[in-house]
């Protein structure tokens, strides 16, 4: 059987879930790891056995000592904004990538790497995990049946992150880019592109040094009303000021004759005349976010992808115009 050799770049937080991922692929294999944090990358590579000649202090290591004879593909986990040549290298050297959400707080990098990727034709995958559940392709399915049009509230209310630069608009994007992206991405999969989008935001809630890092400068909470065809309206709320308790998040559909109460990676609660149905979670998302990218390099087919860079790029730039929306308080048309 051919094993798919992996790179990890970034071996904290997130990778952390890939990671157990490829433990239970049979066709899998992690050759070579890069992270600035010696424990993390070390930690890494005990878990997969690689060769310490492949423990990289950082992704240039990597790519000056790696390359497509050696690496089939590469996953890369890090701050929305340490992303710099990551991705430029890798298509450089013609490697397959899969990369976590949001790909970069800079869409002009953003545009250049989509382009790259288009020229080279190469085959990506980007981090947005709710589009493989079992939850979401139901409620995808279900939509057609009825009536169109109707509300949606969606929710990511919850604590601050502890990772450092998440307190920080300039280093993460806000909690809407970094964080609500996923419910964002989520209405685009289940509805198309937007038409507009409105958005507030407010801050004094946290305190900074007090509830938080003294540096936290980000929205306490965020408010985007997006409009789609077919007279759907979605109101997509985030917050981070509740650290004692965490409200129901997720999103609440309303249709003319079905209520889709969609409860964040959780459960998914259909209300119609006939009565009530609770259908828990049955699947791991992020396994089957991963398997659908090596599956695809393996096999050739990318319809197993279902956001790859140009697709979760549009997802990117919904919530930067929803942070435009904040700063200006204008209606932002796509």
């Amino acid at each position: 059987m051919k094993k798919l050799r992996i790179a990890l770049i970034g071996c904290g937080g997130r990778s952390g879930s890939h990671q157990a991922s490829f433990e239970k692929m049979d066709n899998v294999t992690v050759v070579a790891v890069a992270d600035p944090i010696e424990e993390r990358r070390n930690k890494a590579a005990q878990r997969f056995g690689v060769d310490a000649k492949r423990v990289y202090k950082n992704h240039s290591e990597l790519y000056d000592n790696e390359n497509a004879d050696s690496v089939d593909a590469v996953v890369i986990c890090v701050e929305p904004d340490a992303h710099t040549d990551i991705e430029e290298r890798a298509i450089e050297k013609n490697i397959p990538f899969l990369v976590e959400k949001p790909m970069t707080l800079d869409l002009a990098q953003a545009d250049r790497i989509e382009k790259a990727v288009k020229e080279k034709n190469l085959i990506t995958s980007v981090g947005f995990q709710d589009r493989y559940l079992d939850l979401m392709e139901i409620i995808k399915e279900e939509l057609p049946k009825h009536k169109a049009g109707g509300l949606v509230y969606g929710a990511w209310v919850g604590g601050i992150p502890g990772v450092w630069w998440w307190q920080k608009k300039s280093t993460c994007g806000g909690q809407l880019v970094e964080q609500n992206i996923h419910l964002a991405d989520g209405l685009r999969f289940l509805y198309g592109e937007p038409i507009s989008v409105y958005a507030t935001c407010s801050r004094g809630i946290v305190k900074p040094g007090t509830d938080a890092s003294p540096e936290y400068d980000t929205d306490d909470h965020s408010t985007a009303v997006f409009r789609f065809q077919n007279n759907v309206t979605a109101t997509l709320v985030s917050g981070c000021y509740s650290k004692d308790v965490r409200p129901r998040c997720g999103l609440y559909i309303t249709l003319s004759d079905i209520v889709l109460d969609y409860r964040l990676r959780n459960n998914l609660i259909i209300t119609t005349k006939d009565g009530v149905k609770d259908i828990p979670r049955g699947v791991d998302q992020t396994y089957l976010l991963d398997k659908a990218f090596v599956d695809a390099i393996l096999t050739g087919d990318r319809s197993l992808i279902r956001s790859d860079y140009s697709d979760a790029l549009k997802s990117l730039k919904m919530t930067f115009a929803a942070n435009k929306s904040m700063e200006t308080g204008e209606v932002i048309y796509f």
